[in-house]
């Protein structure tokens, strides 16, 4: 392999702890690097791969099919430019940042609100539907404890309960991500979502960022519209694909 092709591809040491098998991740995969990455999944004995590539790079959807991996999903990603565009005004919500007695409660309300969640986890059949569930619940918690997952925890409260949560996390280039987002279901339709994203891109201007981005899956229609209404704008996407290398016997 050339040098200058650096394969996008790692070891989930997260995945296989929550569904037994071995995973790997890739990003950003093409159809150049893809006999790379499948080489090394072999070396590796990678029985579960969840790769991404771009929407625009039809030559890497097509390799990928051409070698058995199956589409589960389809991230979209919205844009705010901080540099050009003023900040939307504060709502009249009560946000805070997340104290160490909220992590508990950040879990519940992760459980509530990814509850069957339509990504790429809950599309793939061969994956247990509660350990699918349950990644999100961890996810959640550990952004409140785990500096690596989260700059930044943004938590709503409604009536004295807390309703809402927002991650962010600083990438590079100046960008704040807003990584997981979720509100109650019974404290939906009353505008808290779009309160935390303002409140995200406050923070996020205070912390000298250029822009802010949030991502959900495509069928997810009505935060696209709700993040539009704050400002955001349609900025990329990318196909989420899933590959099992080994055939397991229940499966037949």
């Amino acid at each position: 392999m050339p040098e200058s092709l650096a394969v996008p591809v790692e070891l989930s040491p997260l995945d296989e702890a929550r569904f037994g098998v071995r995973a790997a991740r890739a990003k950003n995969l093409t159809a150049d690097l893809l006999p790379h990455v499948m080489n090394l999944c072999n070396q590796w004995k990678v029985q579960f791969l969840i790769a991404r590539c771009s929407t625009q790079d039809l030559p890497a959807v097509q390799a990928m099919q051409r070698r058995g991996f199956l589409l589960m999903d389809t991230l979209v990603y919205f844009r705010y430019d901080l540099e050009q565009m003023a900040l939307p005004q504060r709502r009249e919500v009560d946000i805070r940042s997340v104290r160490t007695d909220d992590t508990e409660l950040i879990g519940r309300i992760a459980r509530q609100a990814f509850q069957g969640y339509g990504g790429h986890y809950h599309a793939d059949q061969r994956l247990d539907r509660a350990s699918c569930n349950d990644l999100y619940v961890d996810w959640a918690v550990r952004s409140c404890t785990h500096k690596e997952l989260a700059d930044e925890v943004l938590v709503v409260e409604l009536a004295e309960e807390l309703v809402g949560f927002l991650t962010i996390r600083v990438l590079e280039n100046q960008v704040a991500d807003g990584r997981l987002y979720a509100v109650l279901p019974r404290a939906r339709g009353r505008g808290i979502g779009q309160a935390l994203l303002i409140e995200g891109l406050h923070w996020s201007k205070s912390h000298a960022m250029k822009a802010m981005m949030i991502s959900t899956q495509i069928t997810n229609t009505a935060s696209q519209i709700s993040w539009a209404r704050v400002g955001f704008v349609p900025h990329e996407s990318f196909y989420t694909f899933h590959k099992w290398f080994e055939k397991r016997p229940e499966d037949d």
